[in-house]
């Protein structure tokens, strides 16, 4: 029933068809190479600075998926996604504070049952957050002019960033790092143990999204949802059950890119959401507005280019250094890198 609506035309919204070679498999087998090229004849600073990178990349990355996800679906663009980030980040803190962790983990046993327990809790909050704020805020502006959702995004936004300010503070917080800062040496690699979790998750994140989608009856029902909302509803796709869906994931992965936030960089602020948001919005965008693995590539992208920025010492400058690469992409192909041409409907 999905299956027909989600197949029965080749041409489809951006990121509804990722491709046989845009996948995020392809993507890691891509880095991999790329990173085995520097590693020949490169020092350990310029290694470093490209770990950085997929580092950062990837937290960028997570977040951008949520903003793809729901454009994919619904044409909206949630500003208030970068917020959802910033409280993932929060509930993240207020669970490794209230189970009374201060500092690295040396017991790798209770050290994997924290960081489980701390991922699953915070991508549900946030998963279910995701869902009222569509199911309030959104639902009844769906078939409205489309710059009322857009102002109420915005408001939304607000809104949690008041929440957070008036329940905790609006001064920098310091998040337990439970993860033991250790280097680890592969072969010529060496990487640290924070930097290897947070690349491993992402890139394992984003097969498991590629695979829902892909793979699954509820994916299918996205993607068709994607291409064609009312023939997916003629189909016997269940409109409602799936946007929600869809905001589910999305806001999840958005908590987990809060929580990485925690242990990666150690702080946490109510205005952090706001930066964050707008370079991942800009990560899909910059990726094809609507497609997944573009959005993670875009991610990957700005991580790169702040990084390179404050290698060349123009730090300052890797905010206007993102938004010119943005426009230079967008003007020699304004879909973004892997965008495709919407489908034209009978």
């Amino acid at each position: 029933m999905t299956t027909a609506a989600a197949t029965g035309s080749e041409a489809r919204r951006p990121g509804v068809s990722l491709g046989r070679w845009s996948t995020p498999l392809g993507l890691l087998a891509s880095l991999v190479v790329v990173y085995g090229l520097m590693v020949i004849g490169a020092g350990p600073q310029a290694q470093e600075q490209f770990i950085n990178a997929l580092t950062i990349g990837g937290i960028y990355a997570l977040i951008a998926l949520g903003y793809t996800m729901v454009y994919g679906i619904i044409e909206l663009i949630n500003f208030a996604h970068g917020e959802i980030f910033m409280v993932g980040s929060f509930v993240s803190w207020f669970l490794l504070t209230t189970l009374g962790f201060t500092g690295a983990i040396t017991d790798l046993r209770l050290l994997a049952v924290v960081l489980v327990f701390t991922f699953v809790v915070s991508m549900v909050v946030m998963g279910v957050v995701g869902v009222l704020i569509e199911r309030i805020a959104y639902r009844p502006l769906r078939n409205a002019p489309r710059l009322a959702p857009l102002i109420t995004a915005i408001g939304v936004s607000f809104i949690l960033q008041n929440i957070i300010f008036v329940v905790v503070s609006n001064s920098i917080v310091t998040s337990p790092q439970i993860i033991p800062n250790k280097t680890l040496t592969i072969g010529p690699i060496s990487i640290g143990s924070i930097n290897l979790f947070v690349i491993v998750l992402a890139v394992a994140l984003m097969v498991a999204l590629h695979l829902f989608i892909n793979r699954t009856r509820l994916g299918r029902a996205m993607r068709s949802t994607a291409i064609d909302r009312e023939a997916a509803q003629i189909m016997g796709v269940n409109i409602n059950s799936t946007i929600a869906l869809t905001f589910f994931i999305g806001s999840a992965l958005a908590g987990a890119a809060g929580v990485v936030q925690g242990l990666y960089f150690g702080v946490t602020v109510v205005n952090i959401g706001f930066q964050a948001g707008l370079k991942a919005f800009t990560a899909a965008v910059l990726g094809g507005i609507g497609n997944t693995t573009g959005a993670a590539i875009g991610g990957f992208v700005i991580g790169f280019i702040e990084v390179l920025s404050s290698v060349f010492g123009v730090g300052r400058w890797s905010e206007a250094a993102v938004f010119g690469a943005l426009v230079l992409v967008l003007i020699f192909r304004p879909t973004g890198i892997l965008g495709q041409q919407l489908a034209d409907r009978a």
